[in-house]
């Protein structure tokens, strides 16, 4: 040592070393005695290296401490010994230990992981001057060391539980932000996209509520687990607090890949629940947006998928909604419905109206289903889809749902005495304190035989509190209500709860009803195990959704007992029933297609369709999977290539397959594919990038942008003639 101390007291102070002396004023005795204290207090340690870089001293504590034998460590390269961390772990401007030492700069307080064979993790934090031999040429390092491995660790802690959920492990909505700040600021350089999906827990509230806060929190650590599980290492998830989660996924814009992955976690949410030895199911809502196309900073696509979520929630829950801009008109269109849907029932603008269900061997009424309508005074009909989960947010669907079974056991009254009426009851009607009471008063006050009367119950009512449920089914038969599980098959089944629970029908949901003639689905196999597992349990079943004969055979095949679609009727006034029933016209013929065709949606907007260097103005008829009805363009030739602008820059290419007049059926190049909520989209769209590139300023898409990005040279010939069909409508 007397060799390292006899250097560090000649003349050369240790840069940024842990004690204050001015070697100059001591003697070289006196310095070598004041520096080997320090070295024997073990305050620090110091460490010598030639030019070489190879370690030629180290205090012997320091060796100690890491469990290495001097022999084996001095001689070494320090770089062998000592390296840099990840940036992770440093400040983002530190080099690697190689580059400090080849630039034979001063080292000061650098922090260095050092290689032991020992598994502990252990970290200095190393300072250092060069020093020169008689000549001025470089002779090594010479320098001082401290463990810093306690305190980085701290720090370490610290800095994870500013960014880090101390719940779930997952990331906080700080470092997610400064996540998806960082990630949008070098994909907008590098001209990548980057999605981002918001989950929100359904129900989770009433099991917090029955089950209590730590049976929430230990919900929130599986749903967290569960989730994990699903992504693995593509992309960054994070709690924001409370039930909403928000997941991040670079380089990701297909939107079929992100609605696979959609349904798979609604999925895999969606399964029971073990909870402190209750048994809990809860569901999740998806909100989807991608940047750069709907959004370039991170504040618009978080709102864009906030607002693409409150759309999954709206359309029902446990379903999945990708950002448009139609949303953001709707969500003006929400503020109007909760302006006025609390003063529609004073001003009675609600109406029931009833669809039949069938007997499977006669189709002649059996029972009826009781639809709630609210024909607003100045926007016409509003759908219950828009309206029912905003009356459950606003606190009013008990009061909507107490005046529909009265107004239900009034008219019923009316109807022959063998004709029944169901009535859907929301989850938040049937979970109030008083909703048999609420029933029971409404059977005393009409006088209606309650055996009349099926109350249509959901799944999600078995959430939570379960002991309570079966008890109110067995209070509501003993006073003589049928019960009717609704939309069977939809996310929440369980056989355990069919065995207990005295229903005394299924109603098979639709979407097993819809193409299950077809060769490409497992709908008929479903349906078929549905009906047998209901004669098992001597329960009805009704087959619901029927729009086709094919589906009518298929169903009838399968042993379902009662029917319920447009094949036969939709929903009818009181007053058309009372007609039927005087005249007694029981049965409904069923009217409609031979087979089942790709689902179509009815639509009437205007879209642009791009031939060549020209661009027209259409209306779009309808829309399907594979192809669509345009009108507006006059005489094209079948065979013809078109460009469909869906809008928000979804661009279909299509092919004409029928022309007659001013009306084309094109087939489209690739299938569409679902938004989540009944509509469809296309998988890819017009990227901003491509748009920036052609001259304009890079932002979230527009249809104007878009439509000035596809539209060529106007000196080109139009090859069609565009018809007037708003001059034509009106005639």
């Amino acid at each position: 040592m007397s060799r390292l101390l006899s250097k560090l007291s000649g003349g050369q102070p240790v840069a940024s070393a842990p004690v204050s002396v001015d070697a100059h004023s001591l003697d070289p005795q006196r310095s070598a005695e004041m520096l080997a204290g320090f070295e024997a207090a073990d305050i620090g340690w110091f460490w010598e290296s030639d030019a070489a870089g190879r370690l030629t001293y180290l205090t012997d504590s320091a060796i100690a401490a890491i469990g290495a034998e001097r022999d084996a460590l001095i001689g070494s390269e320090l770089t062998q010994f000592l390296a840099t961390g990840d940036s992770d772990d440093l400040d983002s401007t530190s080099r690697p230990l190689k580059f400090r030492l080849a630039s034979r700069s001063p080292i000061s307080r650098l922090n260095v992981t050092v290689q032991t064979s020992q598994s502990k993790e252990i970290w200095w934090e190393i300072s250092a001057t060069p020093r020169r031999d008689a000549n001025g040429e470089f002779a090594g390092f010479h320098g001082t060391a401290r463990d810093i491995t306690k305190s980085l660790a701290q720090s370490r802690d610290s800095e994870r539980a500013a960014q880090f959920d101390s719940l779930t492990g997952l990331a906080n909505r700080l470092r997610m932000a400064r996540k998806l700040d960082q990630t949008l600021t070098a994909f907008k350089k590098s001209k990548r996209s980057c999605a981002i999906m918001l989950l929100d827990l359904d129900r989770f509230k009433k099991v917090n509520d029955t089950l209590g806060h730590p049976a929430g929190d230990e919900l929130l650590k599986q749903v967290a687990t569960r989730i994990k599980k699903l992504l693995g290492d593509h992309g960054e998830i994070g709690r924001l607090g409370g039930d909403e989660f928000q997941i991040l996924l670079p380089d990701m814009d297909d939107r079929g890949d992100l609605g696979d992955l959609s349904k798979r976690l609604v999925q895999m949410l969606s399964q029971p629940y073990s909870v402190e030895g209750s048994r809990a199911i809860i569901g999740c809502s998806i909100g989807i947006a991608v940047a750069p196309y709907d959004g370039i900073e991170s504040s618009e696509l978080v709102k864009a998928a906030d607002l693409a979520l409150y759309a999954a929630k709206d359309a029902g829950r446990g379903t999945y909604r990708f950002y448009s801009s139609e949303l953001s008109q709707n969500a003006d269109w929400r503020q109007r419905i909760e302006d006025d849907l609390r003063d529609a029932l004073t001003q009675q603008q609600f109406l029931i109206q009833y669809q039949p269900i069938v007997d499977a061997k006669t189709h002649k009424i059996a029972s009826l289903e009781a639809l709630l309508r609210w024909e607003h005074p100045e926007r016409g009909r509003v759908s219950p889809a828009d309206f029912i989960p905003v009356a459950e947010e606003l606190g009013i669907i008990n009061k909507i749902g107490e005046w529909v079974l009265e107004e239900v056991c009034t008219q019923l009254s009316k109807c022959p005495p063998e004709v029944r009426a169901a009535v859907n009851v929301s989850p938040i009607q049937f979970a109030s304190e008083d909703f048999y009471d609420t029933v029971d008063a409404i059977l005393n006050k009409t006088g209606v035989d309650p055996a009349r009367v099926e109350l249509e119950i959901t799944e999600s009512v078995f959430v939570g509190d379960l002991e309570r449920t079966l008890k109110l089914f067995k209070k509501l038969k003993k006073r003589g209500v049928r019960l009717s599980l609704d939309d069977f098959g939809t996310g929440y089944s369980s056989l355990s709860y069919l065995r207990d629970a005295p229903f005394d029908k299924i109603k098979i949901d639709q979407s097993f009803v819809r193409g299950c003639s077809a060769d490409d689905n497992n709908n008929s196999a479903l349906v078929s195990a549905i009906v047998s597992m209901a004669r098992a349990l001597k329960m009805e079943t009704v087959a619901e959704g029927i729009e086709t004969k094919d589906e009518l055979a298929m169903v009838k095949g399968h042993g379902a007992t009662h029917l319920q679609g447009y094949l036969f009727s939709g929903p009818i006034s009181i007053d058309e029933l009372l007609d039927r029933f005087d005249s007694k016209e029981l049965e409904f013929k069923p009217r409609g297609p031979e087979k089942y065709r790709a689902e179509r949606r009815t639509e009437f907007r205007k879209i642009g369709v791009i031939h060549g260097d020209s661009r027209y103005n259409v209306f779009l008829r309808n829309l399907s999977k594979t192809g669509a009805r345009i009108e507006g363009l006059l005489d094209v030739p079948v065979g013809t290539d078109l460009v469909l602008d869906l809008g928000d820059g979804q661009l279909a290419v299509a092919t004409v397959r029928r022309s007659e007049g001013f009306s084309q059926g094109v087939e489209f190049e690739t299938k569409l594919i679902s938004d989540g909520d009944r509509g469809l989209c296309t998988r890819h769209r017009v990227s901003p990038y491509q748009i920036e590139a052609a001259g304009r300023p890079l932002g979230a898409l527009t249809n104007s942008a878009v439509a000035a990005y596809t539209t060529g040279s106007q000196s080109v010939p139009r090859a069609f003639v565009e018809v007037d069909m708003n001059a034509y409508n009106r005639r």
